[in-house]
């Protein structure tokens, strides 16, 4: 099952990478196309440093990679770890649709004994 495929900690750091505004933009502009910090740097209200610091949680939860060209620091996303999220949030529906169908049969069952108790 695709939810026991990660590591839990991994999960962890994925999700709490994503769970904030500023991350997911970053991820997001990053995945359009690669960009130094300072050029990511200059779309937020926020220092330069702030902006490093959620690259860098980022790249703890390997949603980002950054290298070093030159002086800049580039910063590309990382797909493959955003489609794993996917999957693993897709394990998780099928799990609540099958449980919420199995409610659903329960439910029918007692329906269909009532009417031929009657």
């Amino acid at each position: 099952m695709v939810v026991r495929q990660w590591d839990a900690s991994e999960v962890d750091r994925v999700f709490h990478g994503l769970a904030d505004a500023t991350r997911r933009d970053i991820v997001e502009q990053v995945l359009s196309r690669e960009q130094s910090v300072s050029t990511l740097a200059r779309r937020y209200d926020m220092s330069f440093a702030a902006v490093q610091k959620h690259v860098a949680v980022l790249e703890r939860a390997r949603l980002v990679t950054k290298q070093r060209r030159g002086r800049e620091q580039i910063v590309r996303g990382n797909p493959d770890v955003l489609r794993r999220a996917v999957h693993l949030l897709d394990a998780y529906e099928r799990i609540w649709r099958d449980r919420a169908r199995a409610i659903d049969d329960i439910l029918a069952e007692d329906i269909d004994t009532e009417r031929t108790a009657q």
